[in-house]
């Protein structure tokens, strides 16, 4: 445990990539196989459950401190961050233990989950009298769920490619469903990361997904297309869907599904398991699990002449017909624990295919993508289900055409248009030196609220007040009017505009709710956010998806901040 503090703490002490990279570096080739399994792990993103009740760890170190509980809760609010409070008021121990990250995880740590309180009193001091400061801080952030460090996906594949001499897209594609959860890590998994490469691997990757291609976002002036992306025929234009980005993976007889996040969620989507006996072994199909009703749809492969007509015989107001339902529906169906017979025929799914990445058992990931989509339309058509359809392509005679169906966007339900370059290969992540792929983006829904509610932030911000809560007016200008809040955000500003709102927080708080502080209604901000949807849980009738600050209004002011008719309005 104490290296794997010590890894931590580096990290954690440099902005550096460079740095980072040589932290983990020199880790790795120190670390015992099992524990490097772990390392992995979390590094790479891997968040095991918490294995210990918040209020027990506050009791038991409250009772360790001697300290009053509002003193405890006065340094957590101070310091931000539980597992480095707890770690600083629970007196110093000297380090009495060797054992590493493996053994605390197997044998410490991921059995007291479930255990007693009476049983977790006793052993969580002994635990903690083992450790000094640095890794009883990391060892209570690993049981609260709580482990972040600074570091990405790609840079520990850069690490561990780097100390293996083996190409980083390699141990990408090895790291691909290494933190789902039904999968322990192990000594043997870790050294299969950083083996040599073999000419059999590729038949043993069982249901395991590739990396996911990821695009880039494209904000030019649609007049500086051609200047910057070359003629409109050079590349696939469909649209942007609001889904799950999934794999649908076929081997030895079986088929998984996987998220962008890489969780298996097969399970989650029981009508899907059909296509395993439409779809033949060695195919890899790249898409979008999509909440779709065929009942309000047109034909799915409508071409750009009849969404345009579509369009026109539809008013502003009106939305179009179409397949795709609204994002809010499937987030329906994924926070349920259980998939009943009415909720799977209430909220249907297919998946929009728009890419293949393996074909009879071979990788085609390097093929121009005009070929795999030629192919996709072959496979798709051969297995002739309508849980698996190919996602339309779009026409266009110039980037002005495809900017004028770009309209239609809010109406069909989808967040955009996708540019594909007809010649770009099948890269990992988010990278060009395979081809490209662009996202553009329709403008988001914005509108102008005021904050009423600060609490603190996390990490660096943990003694700044950056995560803030929203109102609009329920009621117009000259009326008996309250502010009614809808949706929280913390990112949009800049460092020094945070120290300035903070600043503001702390001269206008009116009330303290625990962490939270009510503050007086003095500032307005531009609201952005990508959809909206009825909501009976929230307080406005509405939820809000990705919230973020575009812009601090400080030309107008809080009576002139938008009303709840406005935010409900954008509903249409």
């Amino acid at each position: 445990m104490k290296a794997f503090a010590d890894l931590y703490a580096r990290l954690d002490a440099t902005t550096s990539s460079n740095a980072k990279l040589q932290a983990m570096q020199d880790y790795f080739s120190q670390a015992a196989p099992a524990d490097a399994a772990w390392a992995v792990y979390f590094l790479a993103g891997g968040r095991p459950r918490r294995t210990v009740p918040t209020r027990q760890l506050r009791e038991l170190t409250i009772a360790a401190s001697g300290l009053p509980e509002w003193l405890f809760e006065e340094s957590y609010q101070a310091v931000g961050d539980l597992a480095e409070t707890m770690s600083l008021l629970i007196p110093t121990a000297e380090h009495v233990s060797d054992e590493g990250l493996a053994l605390w995880m197997e044998e410490r740590l991921l059995p007291l989950r479930g255990l007693a309180p009476e049983e977790l009193a006793e052993r969580l001091p002994q635990l903690w009298s083992q450790l000094d400061r640095p890794s009883l801080m990391v060892s209570l952030k690993l049981i609260t769920g709580e482990f972040r460090v600074g570091v990405s996906k790609l840079l520990v594949t850069r690490a561990l490619a780097n100390m293996a001499d083996l190409d980083a897209k390699r141990v990408a594609q090895r790291l691909v469903g290494y933190t789902d959860l039904s999968h322990r890590p192990t000594a043997e998994r870790y050294l299969s990361l950083i083996a040599p490469e073999s000419d059999d691997e590729h038949a043993q990757r069982g249901g395991q997904p590739y990396p996911f291609f990821l695009a880039h976002a494209l904000q030019l002036p649609v007049e500086q297309f051609e200047a910057q992306l070359g003629a409109v025929e050079n590349w696939q234009v469909e649209w942007k869907w609001d889904g799950i980005r999934s794999q649908l993976v076929k081997r030895d007889g079986r088929l998984w599904i996987w998220s962008r996040g890489e969780d298996l969620v097969t399970d989650r989507f029981p009508e899907l398991h059909t296509l395993g006996a439409s779809l033949p072994d060695g195919t890899v199909i790249d898409g979008e699990i999509v909440v779709w009703k065929d009942e309000t749809s047109p034909d799915l492969l409508m071409n750009s002449e009849e969404i345009t007509h579509q369009q026109a015989e539809h008013t502003p107001d009106e939305p179009i017909p179409f397949g795709v339902k609204p994002f809010a529906l499937l987030q329906q169906r994924i926070g349920r624990k259980t998939l009943s017979k009415k909720l799977l025929e209430d909220i249907p799914v297919v998946i929009l295919a728009y890419d293949l990445l393996e074909w009879q058992g071979h990788d085609w990931r390097n093929r121009p993508q005009h070929e795999r989509r030629a192919q996709l339309e072959a496979v798709t058509a051969q297995c002739n289900s309508p849980l698996l359809r190919p996602s339309p392509l779009l026409t266009g005679e110039s980037w002005q055409d495809l900017a004028q169906q770009r309209e239609a966007s809010r109406s069909l339900g989808v967040e955009g248009m996708m540019l594909k370059a007809r010649d770009s290969l099948y890269g990992v992540g988010r990278t060009k030196d395979m081809g490209v792929w662009w996202k553009w983006k329709v403008d988001p829904f914005s509108v102008d609220a005021v904050l009423i509610y600060a609490q603190r932030g996390h990490g660096r911000r943990a003694s700044l007040y950056t995560d803030y809560t929203f109102a609009v007016w329920d009621g117009p200008p000259g009326t008996e009017r309250t502010l009614v809040p809808f949706a929280k955000a913390y990112s949009g500003l800049t460092d020094e505009e945070m120290r300035k709102v903070d600043a503001i927080v702390r001269k206008t708080t009116v009330e303290k709710f625990g962490p939270v502080r009510s503050v007086e209604p003095t500032l307005v901000f531009e609201l952005g956010f990508e959809g909206i949807a009825l909501s009976t849980r929230h307080k406005s009738g509405v939820a809000v998806r990705f919230p973020r600050m575009l812009r601090w209004r400080h030309d107008k002011p809080v009576e002139e901040a938008d009303t709840l008719e406005i935010l409900q309005g954008l509903l249409a």
